[in-house]
């Protein structure tokens, strides 16, 4: 495995499947800021009705809505549905991910902590969901959601800082002196 975050605001995702795993990843696209994100669910229910909203459209994609996408997320379909899904995406060269079907994933999605733009990512690599889930809990009682706005406050500081032409190696320094001065890791 090999970690990335991807920027949704460039990267066209969508989603197929109308479920409980497929309104998470609805979710978990919406929170990461995805842009024009394409829910694909045949008979969906009222939840996800609700969750997709404008965006849903009540049958899987085409092979042409298929060639606008960089990222396809998958879950709750039929066997048969997600692997002619996922084999025609990656054809495509889409990345695919398949809820809970490892040879159907290009990737897989981490839990999250997520604080604004403070990130923090657990990965077991689909070894142990429960410890990823463990440790998000854990990780979710140490960054509060306080750490929404001292990202704000370094990235600013950051921004003062290059703008006043201060080199690389002295940003690192001055933002761990920061961090030490208010005492966010202490």
């Amino acid at each position: 495995m090999f970690p990335i975050s991807l920027d949704l605001q460039i990267l066209k995702a969508a989603v197929a499947g109308s479920g409980a795993a497929a309104r998470q990843r609805v979710r978990l696209l919406d929170e990461a800021g995805a842009r024009d994100v394409q829910v694909f669910a045949p008979n969906a229910d009222a939840e996800m009705a609700e969750a997709a909203g404008a965006r849903l459209v009540d049958r899987l994609p085409t092979s042409a809505e298929l060639d606008v996408l960089d990222v396809l997320f998958i879950a709750d379909l039929e066997e048969a549905d997600e692997q002619r899904l996922a084999r025609e995406a990656r054809s495509k060269k889409v990345l695919v991910n398949t809820e809970d079907v490892r040879p159907l994933c290009d990737f897989h999605v981490p839990a999250m902590v997520r604080r604004g733009d403070l990130l923090l990512a657990i990965s077991t690599g689909g070894a142990s969901p429960g410890l990823a889930r463990r440790l998000k809990a854990h990780l979710g009682c140490q960054f509060g959601e306080e750490w929404a706005d001292h990202i704000t406050e370094i990235a600013n500081a950051r921004l003062r800082w290059r703008e006043e032409g201060v080199p690389l190696p002295e940003l690192g320094r001055r933002t761990n002196a920061l961090i030490d001065e208010k005492g966010w890791l202490s």
